[in-house]
């Protein structure tokens, strides 16, 4: 299973747009995750339209539609009985992987966003929390990025994708 993870996407704003690449990749997974900030409606509405599901969070700066609609934290299961939890903040950096552990005892891995920073850490026992950083606003950070988790054999695996902008 392929799932595409984005966050941060703060759409629309100005001529921002997703990059194309990161277009593709959402149309070809079979599962996207937005980790919060979409913004709008419409903009949830328009990735949507991209074909895979969708699942989403509010983060702090959707507008009130969002809010009501989206939840502030969820968790799911996907292939193999494996459990992803998401949410938009996960809080500071330090202590923040035991801090999702303890939040989220029974998932295997942690999504989140707000900060815009790819990260990806793991424990010893193999948890997991991961942040896409961002395909449209990338703040500090040298590249926009998302990200994709591959499902293969009851493993849960982690990778950052840099996005080139067109």
């Amino acid at each position: 299973m392929l799932i595409a993870i984005i966050a941060d996407t703060h759409l629309p704003r100005g001529s921002r747009r997703l990059p194309e690449e990161c277009v593709q990749l959402l149309r070809s997974a079979e599962l996207v995750l937005h980790a919060g900030d979409v913004c709008t409606a419409p903009a949830l509405a328009q990735m949507s339209a991209l074909g895979s599901p969708l699942v989403a969070v509010h983060g702090n700066v959707d507008d009130a539609a969002l809010r009501e609609r989206l939840p502030s934290e969820l968790e799911l299961e996907v292939s193999g009985g494996l459990r992803l939890a998401m949410t938009h903040d996960a809080g500071p950096a330090r202590g923040r992987l035991a801090r999702m552990h303890k939040r989220f005892p029974r998932a295997d891995a942690v999504v989140f966003g707000h900060s815009h920073i790819p990260l990806l850490e793991a424990d010893a026992s193999g948890f997991q929390i991961f942040n896409p950083g961002s395909p449209t606003d990338r703040r500090r950070q040298a590249h926009h990025t998302m990200g994709l988790a591959r499902v293969d054999a009851g493993r849960l695996a982690f990778e950052h994708v840099r996005l080139e902008r067109d």
